[in-house]
């Protein structure tokens, strides 16, 4: 599978930068970048791409709010945030917009690959050091450890539920569950459905709440 990327940083040196980074990479494509948010929109309509990668200080519009319009036109292209903020301000709005990752731009090369196809398969890539805001913010909840129902949840789904907010894919989790990857979609379909969550941060949050998996 070829991941097909567009690029939208307002920085030209940074675009260039990436495309020395991606270009060499056989399984992603570059199809387009933008200088603005509503260049990046416009992008997202036209090439439908698998996976925007996107910096949240933009000249006309932030990346929060372009990832938002993005998210309501292709529901299906999913968005990595690469930008120079560490805080929780900008990390908890750029998750709620519907970021499938968050990138620090000092990271690795690697690491932005990571971002990149885990995005690309419908995963959630969140950079080490910022994960651990999410895990502070959760454990803060009143209710993380004195609600422990299962909320309808199958012995299989609840199982299916721990490998998912552990990071595992659909096919990892396939081949330790001895299933087909098709099950284990159905499942996770059945999972997001009676929990009424909307992406992998939110099953990540569940599952720290109810003691499902250890932060």
């Amino acid at each position: 599978m070829t991941i097909r990327l567009v690029l939208v940083d307002d920085h030209a040196v940074v675009r260039s930068g990436l495309h020395m980074i991606l270009d060499p990479v056989e399984d992603i494509q570059i199809v387009g970048e933008a200088e603005t948010a509503m260049e990046g929109v416009e992008l997202a309509n036209q090439e439908k791409p698998d996976v925007i990668l996107m910096d949240i200080h933009l000249p006309d519009l932030s990346g929060i709010e372009a990832a938002k319009l993005i998210k309501e036109q292709c529901p299906s292209t999913a968005i990595v945030a690469l930008t120079i903020h560490e805080d929780e301000e900008y990390f908890f709005k750029m998750l709620e917009a519907g970021a499938s990752g968050y990138v620090p731009k000092r990271a690795a090369p690697e690491e932005l690959l990571t971002a990149i196809r885990a995005a690309a398969e419908h995963e959630v890539y969140i950079y080490p050091s910022l994960a651990k805001l999410l895990v502070k913010d959760f454990l803060s909840q009143p209710q993380s450890r004195a609600d422990r129902g299962t909320d309808g949840l199958t012995k299989r789904e609840m199982e299916l539920l721990a490998h998912l907010a552990d990071g595992a894919t659909n096919n990892e989790i396939a081949d330790t569950l001895h299933i087909s990857p098709k099950t284990v979609a159905r499942h996770r379909e059945n999972i997001m459905r009676k929990l009424k969550l909307r992406n992998r941060t939110e099953l990540v949050k569940y599952a720290i709440r109810k003691g499902i998996i250890k932060p």
